[in-house]
């Protein structure tokens, strides 16, 4: 694989405790770790994994996505890794970045299990949301989650993401096709507080 470098260029951001960077190859181990060990907590709230998802071929793939997607300014896939030891906590994605009349992309992220309500997240989508809006110059980011994940609803809500409304079966969640509740995050946001429980 002449064509995979070991350290993709992208942007590395950082928080009180965290750098936020793109993966690498030497991260496998450590990645693999944490989402093995995170597997019954993660799970619910995610896309069903592939067979291969904790392979470390799917995990090399995963870098060399990476590197082109961040080179070719389509998306942001970062690692949250703690300042303090160099351990992987969870991940945050600036996805389907889109430029044009809608200057918008969506952000997904996930958390080790072990790693959970510390506030890591809170302080890594922060940070992706200020680098989205002062450096690549977008108007809006948009997030969704199942309506019944409180701790991530909370968590949006927590870092300026506003509720906008529902999206039926949006996407397949442990295979089957699950209705999302959506918020979103405007550079210059004058809206009101936006809450709601469907």
């Amino acid at each position: 694989m002449g064509f995979l470098r070991r350290r993709p260029a992208g942007p590395r951001l950082s928080t009180p405790r965290l750098t936020l960077r793109p993966p690498e190859v030497d991260d496998y181990a450590a990645w693999a770790r944490l989402r093995s060990d995170s597997e019954a907590f993660l799970r619910p709230w995610e896309p069903a994994w592939a067979r291969d998802h904790l392979t470390a071929r799917a995990f090399r793939e995963r870098v060399y996505w990476a590197g082109r997607a961040i080179g070719e300014g389509r998306a942001f896939p970062l690692l949250l890794v703690r300042e303090a030891d160099g351990v992987i906590v969870g991940g945050a994605t600036l996805d389907n970045i889109r430029r044009g009349p809608a200057m918008s992309a969506t952000v997904g992220y996930w958390v080790g299990e072990a790693h959970a309500r510390r506030g890591y997240m809170t302080e890594a989508l922060t940070a992706l949301r200020d680098h989205a809006f002062r450096d690549l110059g977008l108007s809006r980011l948009e997030a969704a989650c199942l309506p019944e994940n409180a701790p991530s609803r909370a968590l949006l809500e927590r870092v300026g993401f506003k509720y906008e409304g529902v999206a039926q079966s949006y996407l397949q969640i442990a295979g089957r096709w699950r209705t999302h509740v959506l918020y979103a995050a405007l550079r210059e946001d004058r809206r009101g507080r936006a809450d709601a429980t469907p």
